[in-house]
């Protein structure tokens, strides 16, 4: 066929993002292709003929053979003129691959099929395929990048922050734990549903009306044919391959899709001006702003997110794939066709956070002095000092301590500062915190709550667990 300009493609992963990343567009057009999606049935095709002649017992080694260079000579270009006669796009491939195979074995092409027979078994073949050829090692890098950065920060003091607040202090490392840990199970939950796609070999209206004309057993035709391209039968068919085995893996794709999405927002929030913890790499002739030269914008974690916004509605979609009436109609034949940009989207995605994470700085000197620079100096502490309070038998700790924290507002002190005040309050607190072993005398009770890096709980051991965890879980998989 004509090769066209990838400018006048309509889709920007066939122009923007295949140019960025070109490695990857042709990766996955190695399975999403239409190409591909051809050469897929093509192969379920020749896998039906060699089921047939294995049953008969005429398979011999040269026959294969003969196949699989037939397969491999069909062009995709031949299938879609035969289309424009046959307006029926397995008919017109079936058509073609008579003329490449071996006269003999002609008759056998698809005999005992219907279209789906080829086509869901393909697709499924090809979403094994991309899932665990390129999908599953891209989010596996992410992964370990993610691992890298908490074990590398995971005493990096940093402050906690709820509803856009400041918190109490965690670490860097143990914010970029709660990644690990997500992105962890969600790869470990793609890697299983991908084992689970299922093909089938069942007919018109799933009954085996066809296959049981040829052969005494057609669920043996059918497990020989699918063993060929490595799959399982799917446990009931109508005309369709039972959809929520294909539903169940993409849903999981956009639990990770979202995870991701949830990180490149918190990075990109963190790299705000009045923020500043946080910063993407930045090449030495990259431009942030065509009119504001000063500018770094975090552009990749914005890149991400939106491209989660382009494609996580697409869900929709998949469910409502789910849905056929009776043994079959024909409404998921377009929608069905755009799962190779959704996963394309995803991929690019993963592709490009890992490039986010791999490159991404921290400013230490700002973490700790966002940490000391809450709206009232210190804090972020008012929590064990409230808990130390009620554990030395006050009820009311809570309410006494909140009246401090307005205290300190109200007059321009830090938390030590106001806490410094409060002399009874201050003792029964050095006396819990010298007796946890956190100070070695009561006195030294001020000198404790002017560092709130001292109050990060478990964070660190926290990031460190996880991040080995999981590192070890994607080391193993990787094997």
């Amino acid at each position: 066929m004509e090769a066209r300009s990838i400018f006048r493609n309509i889709s920007p992963i066939d122009h923007r993002y295949s140019i960025s990343e070109e490695a990857l567009f042709n990766d996955l057009s190695a399975w999403l292709s239409e190409e591909a999606a051809v050469s897929a049935c093509v192969r379920a095709e020749t896998a039906l003929v060699a089921a047939h002649l294995k049953l008969r017992g005429t398979l011999t080694e040269a026959l294969k053979e003969a196949l699989d260079r037939a397969a491999a000579s069909v062009d995709p270009g031949e299938v879609y003129a035969e289309e424009e006669k046959t307006r029926h796009n397995i008919r017109a491939l079936v058509n073609v691959l008579k003329t490449k195979v071996p006269p003999e074995t002609a008759p056998l092409v698809h005999l005992g099929a219907t279209s789906v027979d080829i086509l869901d078994t393909g697709l499924s073949c090809r979403m094994e395929g991309v899932t665990r050829q390129v999908v599953l090692p891209l989010l596996r890098k992410l992964e370990l990048l993610l691992c890298g950065f908490a074990e590398r920060e995971a005493e990096t003091p940093q402050v906690g922050r709820t509803h856009g607040q400041h918190a109490v202090p965690i670490t860097a490392g143990f914010a970029m734990a709660e990644y690990v840990s997500r992105l962890g199970k969600s790869i470990l939950e793609i890697e299983r549903l991908s084992r689970q796609l299922k093909g089938k070999l069942a007919g018109a209206v799933g009954a085996y009306n066809a296959a049981g004309m040829i052969v005494k057993d057609p669920e043996e035709l059918e497990r020989i044919y699918l063993a060929e391209l490595g799959l399982e039968p799917s446990e009931h068919s109508t005309q369709l391959v039972e959809p929520e085995y294909l539903l169940r893996l993409l849903l999981e794709y956009n639990i990770a899709f979202g995870i991701i999405a949830n990180l490149a927002d918190d990075l990109r929030n963190l790299q705000r001006s009045e923020i500043g913890e946080f910063r993407e790499g930045f090449a030495a002739d990259q431009v942030g702003s065509s009119t504001m030269p000063q500018k770094r914008n975090p552009w990749n974690s914005e890149h991400v997110k939106s491209l989660w916004k382009a494609f996580m509605p697409r869900t929709i979609t998949f469910f409502m794939d789910q849905i056929s009436e009776h043994q079959r109609d024909l409404s998921n034949s377009a929608s069905q066709r755009f799962i190779a940009d959704y996963v394309s989207g995803f991929c690019l995605a993963v592709s490009r956070m890992a490039s986010v994470v791999e490159d991404l700085g921290v400013d230490r000197e700002r973490l700790a002095a966002n940490l000391r620079s809450s709206g009232i100096p210190g804090g972020v502490l008012a929590e064990p000092a409230y808990i130390l309070l009620a554990e030395s038998g006050l009820s009311d700790a809570h309410e006494i301590i909140r009246k401090i924290t307005l205290k300190a507002e109200r007059e321009g002190l830090s938390f030590a500062g106001a806490l410094a005040q409060e002399g009874e309050i201050l003792s029964r607190i050095g006396e819990k915190l010298a007796g946890l072993g956190r100070i070695k005398a009561p006195g030294e009770v001020l000198s404790w709550f002017e560092k709130p890096e001292r109050y990060c709980g478990l964070a660190a051991e926290k990031a460190r667990t996880l991040a080995a965890k999981y590192r070890k879980l994607m080391e193993k998989q990787l094997t």
